[in-house]
């Protein structure tokens, strides 16, 4: 029982994390019919100038979190105006290849900059307690998958309220439903554009620091972390909120459960699944939802009338 829940903590954890980028994947998505392919490069970029800020600039990391974040947000704005608005009216295709290019851009001088030795966040997580966790009951529990956890409640209870309450949330999912309907409303599509990309960028960046932040560091194939989330947002489905959650939670409990069961269950098998299964089942699940649902669990089958 114990393995049970020390897997379903981490796994729980992990899902969270996936979530903040998927919620943003699906966001741009329902917005501008694109799937962004920079998002990963985003988060990455997002923890690479926490660090700067906090190790290699001394800025106190209470300061340099919500600053890099804003910055990240800006990133976004900038790269939507510069980028993707003259791709307006572009096959999708087209603008989902752009977005590959942006994330090209974004890795190549983070790269150097991380260069052969990782980098740290400067966060105090790594500090706190024993190794930076503490134990109830034998089950280990990180502060920064505590952290993570919270963080994520905290940005999905704040994005709910924000698209059913706020003017500029009901204005983006006008947008999301209908962007020709919501011009002739008088909605203004192309700020709207604007702030759905910054609030993405700044949420892939928050899943950039959990993902490096504490113990871990941010290296050169940071950014593949943030890559998995891609699967949820795919066993979701692209055009659903609730569906990115889930599929996050679905991807981070694999990872969790198998990173801890696979070698009773190789035992039991007589198999050998290969030191990184964990990180291939959540594509594996990914092939067989698409196989019966090839609109994810909670996507809406689009329905076009000839």
């Amino acid at each position: 029982m114990t393995l049970f829940l020390q897997s379903t903590i981490e796994g729980l954890s992990l899902g969270a994390v996936y979530s903040l980028v998927a919620i943003g994947l699906v966001i741009i998505y329902k917005a501008t019919d694109v799937l962004s392919f920079a998002h990963p490069a985003i988060a990455v970029v997002g923890a690479g100038l926490i660090s700067y800020l906090a190790v290699e600039r001394g800025v106190s990391f209470w300061i340099a979190f919500p600053v890099a974040l804003l910055l990240i947000g800006f990133l976004g704005l900038i790269l939507e105006r510069t980028f993707l608005r003259p791709m307006v009216g572009k096959p999708v295709f087209s603008v989902a290849i752009l977005t590959i290019g942006i994330d090209i851009l974004l890795r190549v001088p983070l790269n150097n900059w991380i260069g052969i030795n990782p980098k740290f966040m400067g966060d105090p997580f790594s500090t706190y307690g024993n190794f930076g966790s503490f134990t109830i009951n034998e089950i280990t529990i990180k502060y920064l998958e505590l952290g993570a956890l919270v963080t994520a409640v905290i940005s999905i209870t704040f994005l709910s309220i924000f698209f059913k309450r706020s003017r500029y949330g009901l204005a983006m999912l006008a947008t999301s439903f209908d962007q020709e309907a919501s011009l002739a409303q008088g909605i203004n599509v192309g700020r709207i554009f604007g702030m759905v990309w910054f609030i993405g960028a700044i949420l892939g960046a928050l899943s950039g620091f959990f993902f490096t932040g504490g113990f871990n560091t941010l290296t050169q194939a940071s950014f593949v972390t943030a890559l998995r989330a891609l699967p949820a947002v795919v066993i979701g489905g692209l055009d659903s909120f609730a569906g990115a959650v889930v599929g996050s939670l679905i991807i981070g409990l694999t990872q969790g459960y198998i990173a801890y069961y696979q070698i009773p269950l190789e035992s039991f098998l007589g198999i050998e699944f290969g030191s990184g299964f964990s990180l291939l089942a959540p594509y594996l699940i990914m092939f067989v939802v698409l196989i019966i649902r090839p609109d994810g669990l909670f996507g809406k089958e689009e329905v076009e009338r000839v």
